[in-house]
């Protein structure tokens, strides 16, 4: 379900129109949207709970975003500017893709059944009032469950004793480039390689940086932990509307992910 759902959510920070609608709310460049957009929903956060919620960021990469962009844009207007920026990326993807109507339904009804306590952004997006329209309601509904999901995957990487560099090194080290990941996180290359020094402490890593079996074994560990942990949505919606859903969202999903680049931090799949 992660697949299906995140690519209508990752629209947000990959596609022109997004870019666009950040830009004219005064958050220029990349990075100021991804921050604003992904923080206004906790109000005019400072950098130190967005770096703890974050998780895998250099502290010192969020601070550069934060609290500057309030001075650029209000929480409000970000939230407006991102919602904006979705139904303009979704709207030409989407129109011919598949039944949206029937979609935002059911993915509104597993994102309202997400479980928020312990999951700070979960509950800041599920608070927030719902979009009057389809395919804002399918933005929002995705929005909801990828950061429940999220929330969830943080918990597991704690409970791993991981932190955010040891987190971005490993992955490097099993299904990503180093050289796209470490930039894209903000990690020095001291902090990258003082992370991959503990994580050959642990056996994680050999002396080439080539993942080990533990660190293949703790991978699969920890989605399944992630995977247990986001289950609730689905719990909810039943085997047949959730059946139902990855019928009518799997025809828009591959819509949006074609939209996206091939390669990104969050290790999205490319759809077939």
């Amino acid at each position: 379900m992660w697949s299906l759902f995140e690519p209508i959510h990752a629209v947000t920070y990959f596609t022109p129109q997004a870019r666009e609608a950040f830009e004219a709310a005064n958050l220029r460049g990349f990075w100021r949207g991804y921050f604003a957009g992904r923080a206004a929903p906790l109000g005019a956060i400072g950098p130190a709970p967005v770096t703890a919620l974050f998780f895998g960021f250099a502290p010192s990469m969020v601070t550069r975003a934060l609290p500057d962009v309030w001075s650029r844009a209000t929480p409000a207007e970000s939230l407006a500017a991102r919602l904006a920026g979705a139904r303009a990326s979704l709207g030409p993807l989407l129109r011919v893709a598949g039944p949206v109507d029937e979609a935002a339904e059911l993915l509104r009804a597993a994102a309202s059944a997400v479980p928020t306590v312990g999951r700070a952004l979960a509950a800041a997006n599920a608070a927030l009032p719902w979009p009057d329209d389809a395919l804002g309601t399918l933005w929002h509904a995705a929005t909801i469950l990828r950061e429940h999901r999220g929330d969830g995957h943080v918990a597991a990487l704690l409970v791993s004793g991981l932190d955010g560099a040891e987190t971005g090194v490993w992955r490097a080290a099993i299904d990503q480039r180093r050289s796209y990941l470490q930039p894209a996180r903000g990690w020095t290359d001291e902090q990258w390689a003082a992370a991959a020094g503990r994580l050959r402490e642990r056996g994680w890593l050999d002396e080439t940086g080539t993942a080990t079996k533990a660190a293949r074994d703790a991978h699969d560990e920890i989605e399944d932990t992630t995977d247990r942990l986001s289950a609730a949505p689905w719990d909810h919606l039943g085997e047949e509307r959730t059946a139902r859903l990855r019928e009518v969202l799997y025809p828009l999903a591959r819509a949006a992910r074609a939209a996206l680049p091939d390669e990104t931090p969050i290790g999205l799949p490319v759809l077939r």
